[in-house]
């Protein structure tokens, strides 16, 4: 590296220093002390309660009546209400000096009896101590990211990995946890970093002969590799945010198709009313699954068919609008009425799928088998075979038969879509994510294009690109960002 850029580079690791969030374990003294209750809500055998700030040995102090206890030892406790000295509860209790805490601060743990009474309390005790404050929803993790013990996608990592209710979902939450992600947007930032360090050298000192040849190429050659695995890292179909937010699934089909009662037999309870009348669906009914470890948000729509009823008209209308956003399409159909009109079938299939807007993954659900002799069933396989359909499922609602194998077929489809959370490169799991990575490929199309026009401009461009990528670790962002990811947090996390 050039002695006359290291300046240049300091600056350019750091753009807008003054104004990113302070990192620094000094500052956590000028903070209120906050406390929550960290564990979940409700009767339980254990709940924990944590402090985070200065004040935090105080409050241990004045609920125990004792010296604060050795660091990261749990030590058994009388926890006393500081006012009237009365006992609240015997409990363990932990102390966290900073930096060495999850928020990097000064923190404590009270590890009491689970029952309501007992918890409030110890709330209702130290929120009577001087300098302590009930936490807002996320604000442990918030200062934990503000003192640098994780980054913002990591924050985030931890959010999914609390509302994780599928196998899936915490294989992805952790390993986010963990860095991965993280670490990934760091890389690619430093790449640009030193690209742009690079290229500024060019520009600045390429007359005087002192630049080594090859320095253009080499950044121009860096900053193609960059585009090439980001624009890999983008088209990965929505894993991410599939396991995060649940695959999109939607039943739909004619009238009267047995689609509230696949429904029913997903859910395993009554969650659709199942009617002999055509048209009984009206709305759209939604239920959240965990299909084979992973989340699925199931629709049963209204039975698409032409009708002049108003109601019904906009029940159609909204299946297909879930229809044209789903992520997976579950096209049911009638298999007696397939089988004594087999040239209706693929006709069927396409209404169902809007065809050609629609262009959605899709299984064919052939219900009511249970109506079908055995060379009906025959001369059905044929047919769908014939028609070079996507997987086939022949299954009955009533009787139950064929379920398990479509639930087997199903899985292994969710398994394609989502992929291993633990393998290949980590997925973005965010809206925002995307959102970013989208507008840093428009800054390195902006490089490829004033490259050979204004080497200045290029350069500016490789500047927005590394600011789009720091958004994503917080190393720049806004608070308004970090309001909306923390939000989301339960009090006490």
């Amino acid at each position: 590296m050039w002695p006359a850029l290291q300046g240049r580079l300091l600056i350019a690791r750091n753009p807008g220093a003054s104004k990113v969030f302070c990192r620094s374990y000094c500052q956590a003294a000028k903070r209120d002390t906050i406390f929550a209750l960290s564990s979940g809500q409700g009767k339980c055998g254990v709940a924990v309660i944590r402090t985070s700030g200065p004040a935090s040995s105080m409050a241990l102090a004045h609920l125990t009546r004792a010296e604060v206890p050795p660091p990261r030892v749990a030590t058994l406790r009388r926890i006393c209400d500081p006012r009237s000295a009365e006992t609240l509860d015997r409990g363990l209790v932990l102390w966290f000096p900073g930096p060495g805490s999850f928020t990097g601060e000064d923190s404590a743990e009270f590890h009491v009896h689970g029952g309501p009474a007992v918890v409030s309390g110890v709330l209702k005790a130290l929120g009577c101590l001087p300098l302590l404050r009930l936490a807002e929803p996320g604000e442990f993790t918030k200062r934990a990211f503000q003192n640098g013990k994780l980054d913002l996608t990591a924050a985030e990592g931890l959010g999914d990995l609390i509302h994780a209710e599928t196998e899936s979902q915490r294989r992805q939450a952790l390993r986010q946890m963990e860095g991965d992600l993280g670490r990934l947007y760091q890389r690619w930032s430093d790449t640009l970093t030193k690209a742009l360090a690079h290229l500024e050298a060019y520009i600045d000192f390429s007359e005087d002969d002192n630049i080594e040849e090859g320095v253009l190429a080499q950044v121009e050659e860096a900053v193609e590799a960059l585009e090439k695995e980001l624009r890999e890292h983008m088209q990965d179909s929505r894993r991410g945010e599939r396991l995060r937010d649940g695959v999109r699934v939607v039943i739909a089909g004619p009238t009267n198709a047995g689609k509230s009662s696949l429904l029913n037999h997903l859910c395993q309870k009554p969650a659709a009313i199942v009617s002999p009348i055509a048209g009984t669906t009206r709305d759209v009914v939604e239920a959240a699954l965990n299909i084979g470890g992973f989340p699925v948000v199931l629709s049963d729509t209204a039975g698409l068919r032409d009708t002049s009823d108003v109601v019904e008209m906009e029940g159609v209308n909204r299946a297909r609008q879930r229809v044209e956003g789903a992520d997976l399409v579950l096209a049911i159909l009638d298999a007696a009425e397939m089988a004594q009109k087999p040239n209706q079938l693929v006709p069927a299939l396409l209404d169902i799928l809007d065809y050609p807007k629609g262009t959605q993954p899709y299984f064919l659900v052939l219900n009511k088998m249970d109506l079908l002799g055995d060379e009906e069933r025959a001369d059905l396989l044929a047919n769908c075979a014939d028609s070079d359909l996507a997987p086939t499922c022949f299954l009955s609602c009533k009787t139950g038969e064929g379920i398990a194998t479509f639930l087997s077929t199903l899985g292994k489809q969710l398994a394609h879509m989502c992929g291993d959370p633990l393998t290949g490169s980590p997925s973005p799991t965010q809206a925002r994510h995307q959102l970013s990575l989208a507008k840093c490929l428009e800054a390195l199309g902006g490089f490829g294009h004033y490259r050979s026009v204004d080497l200045a401009l290029a350069a500016e461009e490789l500047r927005q690109a590394r600011r789009l990528l720091g958004r994503l670790t917080g190393q720049v962002g806004s608070e308004e960002i970090l309001e909306l990811i923390f939000k989301d947090f339960c009090i006490g996390k």
